[in-house]
C-alpha cells in the first residue's frame, strides 16, 4: 500500500480529516510559509491523533539541534529536514530523532548519494515547494536503489496514480493539491488523493523493495 503523506497540516480538524481518509502521515511545517503553525499548537493536535499515524515537523535550514529540541517539545516522530542540510547534519539529527526525512529538488546532484544522509526517507520535490507546480518524473526515475522515495511537488487526486505508475515510489506528499485555500484542507480532495494512491498501491504500482515499515524500529 502506498504510504501517504497530508502535509501543510494548520488545525486539529484538518489533522483528524487526513487521518480519517486514512493518510498515514500528517505533516506540520515549521519553516517560514503561509502554513506555518506554533509548536504549541502542534503539540496539541499530535496529542489527539492515533499512535500508529507518523506526525512530521518540516524545517528548513534550521540548526540542527533546533529541529531536535521542537521535535521533543512537540511530541512528533518525525523531522523532515527540507533545505540544504548536510550529511552530517542529517545524520545528527536521525541520531536523535526516531524518523528523518530528507528532502531533495529534483534534479539535484545531491540525490545520487543520498543514502549518505542515513535518512529512512529521501523526499523529491519540486525547486518551489508548496506551489503546487509539478516537475519532470523522469527526474525522480534514477533515484537510487535501496532508497526508500516520496514524491511530492504539485500532486493532485487527478495525477498521483500516475505519478505512482511512472516513479513507484514508497510514498506521496500533498499540500496545496488538497487544500481549499492555503493552509485549510478540503475533505472531498483529501478523500480522493488518500483513495488513488492507495489504489494506486493495490494495483501493484509501487517498489517491490518499498515493504512496509515499523516506524518505531531503529
Amino acid at each position: 500500500m502506498t504510504f501517504v503523506k497530508v502535509c501543510g497540516t494548520t488545525c486539529e480538524e484538518d489533522a483528524l480529516l487526513a487521518v480519517a481518509m486514512g493518510a498515514d502521515a500528517v505533516g506540520f511545517v515549521f519553516a517560514p510559509s503561509p502554513r506555518q503553525v506554533p509548536g504549541q499548537l502542534v503539540r496539541d493536535i499530535v496529542r489527539r491523533l492515533p499512535p500508529e499515524v507518523l506526525t512530521v515537523g518540516v524545517f528548513r535550514d534550521d540548526a540542527p539541534e533546533r529541529v531536535v529540541e521542537v521535535v521533543h517539545a512537540t511530541g512528533l516522530r518525525a523531522a523532515q529536514l527540507h533545505g540544504r542540510e548536510t550529511a552530517q547534519q542529517t545524520q545528527w539529527v536521525r541520531a536523535r530523532v526516531p524518523v528523518v526525512l530528507k528532502s531533495f529538488s529534483a534534479g539535484h546532484p545531491a540525490i545520487a548519494r543520498a543514502a549518505d544522509f542515513g535518512a529512512d526517507l529521501m523526499l523529491i520535490d519540486s525547486a518551489s515547494p508548496g506551489s503546487g507546480k509539478v516537475f519532470d518524473w523522469s527526474l525522480a526515475e534514477d533515484a537510487p536503489a535501496g532508497q526508500r522515495l516520496v514524491l511530492a511537488g504539485g500532486l493532485t487526486p487527478d495525477n498521483v496514480a500516475e505519478a505512482i505508475a511512472r516513479v513507484r515510489p514508497f510514498g506521496v506528499d500533498v499540500v496545496s493539491g488538497v487544500e481549499a485555500e492555503p493552509g485549510r484542507k478540503d475533505p472531498r480532495l483529501v478523500r480522493a488523493f488518500v483513495g488513488a494512491a492507495k489504489e494506486a498501491g493495490r494495483q501493484g504500482w509501487t517498489s517491490d523493495a518499498d515493504a512496509p515499515y515499523d516506524w518505531d524500529q531503529p
